[in-house]
């Protein structure tokens, strides 16, 4: 059942079969590079542990689009859940899913308006929700976002300088 309030926001049917013939894949990719980027820092270490090895799920339902993904070895890595349910599956439209990371709603309001899904462990669900309510949005704000990346990639990326006979020098660690 659809929220009238949101009708006028749904993603167009048409657009959605294209969507929905994605392969999930790539999609899972791109999101745990998102989730990689811009969530794993802030979450606390007790609750990466509790996520270790777990199949989650975002289903954007009115997209038709699955990103399956689980967190190991510190990271999130996309999944293929195509054979098995996930542990935990979220599920609403794109634009629920919208207001959310923009705190326009609250994700109790939309779970007992029926416009956000939740199904699997009931506790491993409690926890991520909680654990995202937590979190400063402003971590999610684009000058935060390129700050964030940009410090990533010097963690990464080793100082190199040239030599006076030309050559190049590699800084090391």
């Amino acid at each position: 059942m659809q929220n009238p309030s949101t009708s006028a926001y749904r993603i167009p049917e048409p657009f959605a079969r294209v969507l929905g013939r994605l392969p999930r894949y790539p999609g899972s990719v791109l999101f745990v590079t998102g989730l990689n980027l811009v969530l794993a820092r802030h979450l606390h270490p007790d609750t990466l542990h509790r996520l270790e090895g777990r199949s989650l799920r975002i289903h954007v339902a009115d997209a038709d689009l699955r990103f399956d993904y689980t967190w190991r070895a510190g990271a999130f890595r996309a999944a293929r859940h195509d054979q098995i349910e996930p542990d935990l599956t979220f599920r609403a439209d794109a634009w629920d899913f919208h207001c959310l990371l923009q705190r326009r709603e609250d994700p109790d309001t939309l779970f007992f308006s029926r416009r956000l899904v939740i199904e699997g462990d009931t506790e491993l669900g409690l926890m991520v929700k909680n654990t995202l309510d937590a979190i400063d949005m402003a971590v999610f704000q684009p000058r935060a976002v390129l700050r964030d990346a940009l410090a990533a990639l010097r963690a990464r990326v080793r100082p190199v300088s040239a030599t006076p006979d030309g050559g190049v020098r590699v800084a090391t660690r």
